[in-house]
């Protein structure tokens, strides 16, 4: 059976009003918004402000993945959580405080670390993917289990005062094509050991909230093919066009990667069946 059209109720109406005015949304955008299934990487620095404000525009699923419990150094920059939540499980406190700002929103916890043998399960349930997360070998896992899926990436990142944004779109390239190779482990610090600024992942998580939503509804120019690079300290932003890659493993004319790895080795934090943390930041 097809599913039924949504119907906007009168508190809805009003709830979403400054989109049903505005031209580009209308009512029908609105409601392409309630039937959107986003999936966000990290309820830490970039997963809060995108999943807030995708609550806040009406998404209809927000999907959150993480295993983390709150600690009181979260607190600086991850908005979703508050200073009652530190010990709970980040997804617990993610729920709440998602239904405070909007309990419309239907949100579906997945408090488990995402690993090879369940990213596929977990992605293929939703429409677009936000990652938040903090480790190479899962940004690796992400955009290979997003590209084999078909599923677009809508991939950023911060470290100090530097941040970045993208989107991967399926057949125009993807993460792999950007950074063929990881680094050493050790040579890129993360935010744990070098710190961040709070308000830039304000920032990036609400451009990659902002580039879900015009996915959503059909609208404006993507960041795909583009990676925007911000630097909060002089507040300039830079944009670098990138192009798929011919010889990309994953995406190129000859792919050697179809189907999901270990990428904790892959990385080289872990030897093989020796699993590395996954968190947010």
């Amino acid at each position: 059976m097809a599913d039924q059209p949504i119907t906007l109720t009168p508190e809805q109406v009003k709830r979403y009003s400054r989109h049903i005015i505005m031209g580009d949304v209308g009512s029908h955008g609105q409601r392409k918004l309630m039937g959107s299934k986003a999936l966000i990487i990290g309820a830490g620095g970039l997963g809060s402000p995108s999943a807030i404000y995708l609550a806040l525009a009406g998404v209809g699923t927000v999907g959150i993945v993480d295993f983390d419990v709150v600690e009181l150094s979260n607190l600086q920059r991850q908005v979703l959580h508050h200073s009652s939540d530190v010990g709970r499980p980040k997804v617990q406190s993610a729920l709440d405080n998602i239904k405070s700002y909007n309990p419309d929103v239907n949100v579906v916890l997945h408090e488990t670390r995402l690993e090879s043998d369940n990213a596929m399960e977990i992605i293929s349930q939703y429409d677009l993917v936000i990652n938040g997360a903090d480790n190479f070998a899962t940004r690796y896992l992400v955009n290979d289990a997003c590209y084999l899926l078909n599923k677009p990436l809508v991939d950023g990142s911060i470290l100090i005062f530097d941040g970045q944004a993208t989107v991967f779109l399926p057949g125009e390239g993807c993460y792999r094509c950007l950074f063929p190779s990881p680094p050493p482990p050790g040579m890129v610090p993360n935010c744990a050991e070098a710190g961040v600024l709070g308000a830039l992942t304000g920032l990036v998580g609400s451009i990659q909230a902002t580039e879900a939503l015009k996915h959503f509804l059909g609208i404006g120019e993507s960041l795909s093919s583009r990676l925007l690079l911000v630097d909060a300290l002089s507040m300039t932003f830079r944009e670098v066009r990138l192009k798929k890659n011919p010889n990309c493993p994953l995406c190129g004319d000859n792919p050697t990667v179809t189907e999901l790895i270990d990428y904790e080795v892959f990385c080289g934090i872990a030897e093989p069946h020796e699993p590395a943390a996954v968190g947010s930041d």
